[in-house]
């Protein structure tokens, strides 16, 4: 946490016991009806992202890999992460040079961020850009991605 963050640890938990769980079972199942394989290492690098309190960094997810304490290969963990991000399970933040799992269900939507500049915790949301994608194709522009971060604080950090 931020230097000036007050609240306690675990306002914005990550998932584990049954949750985390139904999670990996959810993204076993989209996989098998796209005919993906959702291999040992891809559902590693899944597992520590939806288990994690914050945005993690692919060298943190390389360090965390091994179940025994024992680190993971760089290109193992960057093949999952690109493969999660292909399948819609993983996000990139872009400003933070880090990943955090998807919270929204479905395979494709346009990813947004609020990111906590006091506690690091960022949350996803789905904006509206229904206006800004109309301009866009009236000007003759094919958008393939929009990704939005906010910066701000948190309610626990301004509440806190």
């Amino acid at each position: 946490m931020g230097a000036e963050c007050h609240h306690p640890d675990g306002v914005h938990p990550g998932l584990k016991g049954s949750a985390l769980g139904q999670a990996l079972g959810a993204a076993e199942s989209r996989c098998a009806a796209t005919q993906e394989r959702l291999t040992a290492p891809r559902r590693r690098v899944l597992e520590l992202l939806l288990e994690s309190n914050s945005p993690q960094k692919a060298y943190d997810l390389i360090a965390a890999f091994g179940t025994h304490g024992e680190p993971a290969k760089p290109p193992t963990v960057y093949r999952a992460l690109e493969f999660l991000e292909r399948l819609g399970f993983a996000h990139r933040i872009e400003s933070l040079n880090a990943y955090v799992p998807c919270r929204i269900d479905g395979q494709s939507h346009r990813a947004a961020f609020l990111i906590c500049d006091c506690c690091g915790a960022a949350e996803e949301f789905e904006p509206d850009f229904t206006a800004q994608l109309s301009a866009a194709a009236k000007a003759g522009y094919q958008v393939s991605t929009i990704t939005l971060e906010a910066r701000g604080r948190c309610a626990a950090c301004s509440a806190g």
